[in-house]
């Protein structure tokens, strides 16, 4: 048996090659599906087998395009009802790949329809050797049962069963592969660690500690982190199947002229994807902001309308190329094209364009110190905000600007600020689409404004690994 792992960064998603001499089987895969290829090809095995736990929430599945370039079969839950072609499992099911029998157990909790998958290698003896469980039990945590709307205490009380009745039944020494790890919002406080065994996790394992079934349920259930927009649209496209990657119309390089013109299209937006600092130098005026070095594909899920014409600038043809790989993860198909030569060739066009200026912490608290008048708006979590603030900011989270934008004085500068400026740009943008013309990004954000001395830093946003976004 041999096992290879796979970890996207961002969406904290973890996928895995289960392999035998000749053959494998490919674990809930991403999108993007050549680096399977590519890694079975080097290793001299043909996939066979790809198995999904679950119909993920938080990422569009790679199975279907799998299954079609390798001629795998798909096996996925029986309770997803799922519409493409697959061989449906449930509780009990068997099969074999080479010396290893994959059994199926059914998990359900963190989705209705979960399962997991438990790997006994023969060759070497007859006990369970690693259990492939989705996102029913993580590092350090387990996952939300929130996710659907009025069943979440029913679902929380099945992930209680499928983890002390199930999970917590395999020998303490069976290896744990889940399918998120720390930064991923389908559960609340995952390790750092990719991978555990049953045992480490019963003896650690926070979530697994809480033994009355009730407390579980009203902990599982009560202050869990925001979930991001898409995670109530990507369950049912990775039931029905997802559009093949390789059907998707080509990208693009438009002149300023034909990107202005397809501008005025229906239902098309802009996504700048630059730094900040360069978005703020100068925008295409009305665009969203999404800085490519943050967490790109969940805050693209979070606050892009879904449905619409994407229409990129990027710093380069390269960039634009990886911001179309990383907006599929999350089902933004429709990528029209991208601004060729950037907001460089825009300028030279002579069109117009927009700015963010980027505020210095030196600045920012000089100007608190003279008292002068602005809003301070911190675009945290709550949980952040909680942790440390500065005295007089305003607390409206970054993806709820789209909303409640109306609570902040349009007459006043707004000054936004996070904890590094990526989530504080996106802010900014979204309050410049509505209207808002006096409005400067902290450069650094709380981060900064720490390292320069004039707070104390912030422990959630020191934490490397920590479960915020």
């Amino acid at each position: 048996m041999f096992v290879h792992q796979f970890f996207v960064k961002g969406l904290a998603h973890s996928s895995y090659l289960l392999g035998g001499t000749t053959t494998c089987a490919i674990i809930d895969p991403r999108r993007d599906i050549e680096v399977y290829i590519h890694a079975a090809r080097a290793m001299g095995m043909k996939i066979t087998h790809i198995l999904e736990t679950h119909l993920h929430a938080d990422f569009i599945s790679g199975h279907t395009d799998l299954a079609a370039q390798t001629g795998a079969v798909i096996y996925a839950p029986k309770a997803g009802t799922c519409a493409f072609k697959h061989s449906a499992v449930a509780e009990g099911d068997t099969f074999e790949i080479e010396d290893m029998t994959i059994g199926v157990l059914e998990t359900p909790g963190h989705t209705p329809e979960h399962v997991s998958y438990v790997v006994t290698d023969r060759s070497r003896g007859s006990d369970p050797a690693a259990v492939f469980c989705g996102d029913t039990l993580f590092v350090g945590d387990v996952g939300r049962p929130d996710l659907f709307p009025g069943i979440a205490e029913s679902l929380a009380a099945r992930l209680y069963d499928s983890l002390h009745k199930k999970l917590l039944s395999l020998p303490p020494v069976c290896a744990v592969y889940p399918a998120h790890g720390a930064g991923s919002l389908c559960g609340r406080a995952m390790g750092a660690m990719r991978t555990s065994t049953i045992g480490y996790e019963k003896k650690y394992n926070g979530a697994l500690k809480i033994k009355d079934k009730k407390k579980f349920i009203e902990t599982l259930t009560t202050n869990m982190p925001p979930a991001p927009d898409h995670f109530s649209r990507c369950s049912a496209v990775n039931g029905k199947g997802p559009a093949l990657v390789d059907k998707l119309p080509p990208l693009k390089a438009l002149e300023p002229v034909e990107f202005k013109k397809r501008m005025r299209q229906k239902n098309t937006i802009v996504l700048d994807c630059r730094p900040s600092a360069a978005f703020g130098g100068g925008y295409v005026p009305g665009s969203y902001h999404i800085d490519f070095g943050s967490n790109f594909s969940t805050f693209a899920g979070w606050i892009l309308p879904h449905g619409m014409q994407l229409l990129l600038v990027t710093e380069n043809p390269e960039q634009a190329a990886d911001a179309i790989v990383l907006l599929r993860r999350v089902g933004h198909d429709r990528i029209t094209g991208f601004l060729d030569g950037g907001i460089y060739e825009w300028a030279k066009a002579g069109f117009a364009f927009d700015t963010v200026p980027q505020l210095s912490v030196q600045n920012l608290h000089a100007q608190m110190q003279r008292r002068e008048r602005f809003t301070l708006l911190d675009v945290r979590t709550a949980r952040e905000f909680e942790a440390g603030h500065i005295e007089g900011a305003v607390n409206i989270p970054m993806p709820d600007l789209r909303s409640r934008f109306k609570e902040i004085e349009t007459s006043l500068p707004a000054v936004v600020i996070c904890n590094t400026g990526h989530r504080s740009s996106m802010g900014a943008s979204l309050l410049k689409q509505r209207g808002f013309k006096y409005v400067l990004n902290v450069a650094g954000g709380m981060t900064a404004y720490a390292a320069a001395g004039f707070a104390g830093a912030c422990a959630l946003c020191t934490q490397l690994h920590g479960p915020r976004v």
